[in-house]
């Protein structure tokens, strides 16, 4: 765990969502305003969210609906000018999530400088997306093969839009993917975007890591954040920072703020 609490520099880091809009050639983007927009928009949440005082902000493409396995090569590419546009701006540790597409996340963790990546590296789903059979042995060798053996790895073991064909309880697949594809860090989530993890998941999945950073995925809400805490090693949160808590809607400061003083009472931050 020594590297995840060096990139973040706590023990208990919130990684704050920066949800780009819908990108070219995904049915909901806005040709009208096209790219510099979600750069724009962007650029704003980041601000907000840095003001806020969170630890880390995460890249996503949460609004390319329909998701994609495999998704299209502009999809990468646009993240990573983004991002690149963005880069002098960011006073914190980034990371990046293609989803749902473990190769294109690694491919724009490189190619960006993130710190950390997101995604289902593990397992086999049934999903909204059809069968999902992720390779974390590919990945990771994806990784090293770019010159980024430093790239902090989250496995999302429960994952959204899914459900997983293997009947081992949640802790025993979490135990057996640190085991077997080495993860820097174990997520927990609910069963879509912006719903929350199950507080029986996270107890037992820290129960059996207590090794291994595990972290709440989605979910976390101002009056359940304490609670997470005290069983997390920290949380990714994205909806519940949002203008009334709408997962599409522009970062709320305020509601930013009040979300980071509720967690720095929770960790006894000084």
């Amino acid at each position: 765990m020594d590297r995840f609490r060096t990139t973040f520099g706590t023990a208990k880091p919130v990684i704050a969502m920066v949800h780009l809009g819908a990108l070219p050639g995904s049915p909901l983007h806005d040709a009208e305003t096209g790219v510099e927009g979600i750069v724009e928009a962007a650029a704003r949440d980041l601000d907000a969210l840095m003001a806020a005082g969170v630890d880390a902000v995460m890249f996503g493409n949460e609004n390319d609906r329909p998701y994609e396995l495999q998704v299209d090569t502009a999809s990468t590419a646009t993240m990573a000018y983004v991002i690149g546009k963005l880069r002098d701006r960011i006073t914190v540790p980034f990371g990046v999530n293609v989803l749902w597409d473990p190769m294109a996340t690694v491919a724009l963790a490189a190619a960006t400088g993130a710190a950390f990546c997101r995604e289902i590296f593990t397992g086999l789903y049934a999903s909204d997306m059809g069968l999902w059979a992720p390779d974390a042995g590919r990945a990771m060798r994806y990784r090293d093969r770019l010159g980024r053996r430093d790239l902090l790895m989250l496995y999302n073991v429960s994952a959204e839009f899914a459900d997983s064909l293997d009947r081992r309880p949640l802790a025993d697949r979490a135990r057996s993917a640190v085991f077997s594809s080495i993860p820097d860090a174990v997520l927990v989530s609910g069963a879509i975007t912006g719903e929350a993890a199950r507080m029986e998941d996270l107890e037992a999945v820290k129960a059996a890591l207590p090794g291994t950073a595990v972290l709440a995925n989605t979910g976390v809400r101002h009056e359940t954040v304490a609670d997470v805490f005290r069983i997390a090693d920290g949380c990714v949160v994205g909806s519940s920072l949002k203008v009334d808590g709408h997962t599409w809607n522009a970062v709320d400061p305020a509601r930013a703020a009040d979300f980071m003083a509720r967690v720095r009472a929770a960790r006894g931050d000084a």
